[in-house]
């Protein structure tokens, strides 16, 4: 898919048999498009780790075409290093709409507005090829259902079953499935805590954050 990362995982979050979003997700939605947005550019080297901190790199004065990506990019000055969390966390309200506004912009996805009993403002979503959804679905759920290495998945697919994972998206995975797989997740786990230091724990913290001002 030529999707960006944060593209993809929206997309991973629509039930193409319910055509809906996932309802369970809907809250940490901004968080995990964040989230995979700071995966693509620490990916692309234009954001590192240094001393458990987002750092701009020297490659990062090559300004990603993406405007999301960009932003998140300008999110972490080159003279103040932000937290992962902090980087994560930042402004996750406004993800969801930039996100799904590109790919409607591309035509990936149609939106229809309209107003449920006249009132609320109400988003239909459709994609513009559900099969690709799909394809793009039990492709990322490959990554934990097949068994394989972690190591000898591609890194952005692994990101995107690590999001789905812990912002508990249930489009791409059942809560039988991560019991029945729980020594391939806690593989896949390490294998990005190696890759890219920092990332995971801080979308755990920003889920919790979000859960945590819904339930109170």
């Amino acid at each position: 898919m030529n999707e960006s990362l944060p593209q993809r995982m929206y997309l991973l979050g629509y039930d193409t048999d319910k055509n809906r979003l996932d309802p369970a997700s809907a809250v940490v939605r901004g968080t995990l498009l964040r989230a995979a947005a700071v995966a693509e550019l620490t990916i692309g080297g234009l954001l590192a780790d240094r001393d458990g901190k987002a750092c701009r790199t020297a490659a990062a004065g090559l300004t990603p075409g993406d405007p999301f990506l960009a932003k998140v990019l300008e999110d972490s000055p080159e003279e103040k290093p932000r937290r992962w969390f902090a980087l994560i966390d930042r402004d996750w309200h406004k993800a969801e709409n930039v996100v799904r506004d590109q790919l409607a912009d591309s035509g990936t996805i149609r939106v229809d507005k309209h107003r449920a009993m006249g009132i609320f403002p109400v988003r239909d979503i459709t994609p513009a090829e559900p099969e690709r959804a799909r394809a793009l679905r039990e492709r990322i759920r490959n990554v934990v259902l097949s068994g394989e290495d972690p190591a000898t998945i591609p890194i952005e697919d692994a990101v995107l079953a690590m999001l789905s994972y812990e912002g508990d998206v249930h489009t791409v995975f059942t809560s039988k499935e991560y019991r029945a797989n729980r020594s391939t997740i806690k593989a896949l786990a390490a294998h990005l805590d190696t890759a890219l230091p920092g990332l995971r724990k801080a979308v755990q913290y920003s889920v919790a954050a979000r859960r945590s001002a819904l339930s109170g």
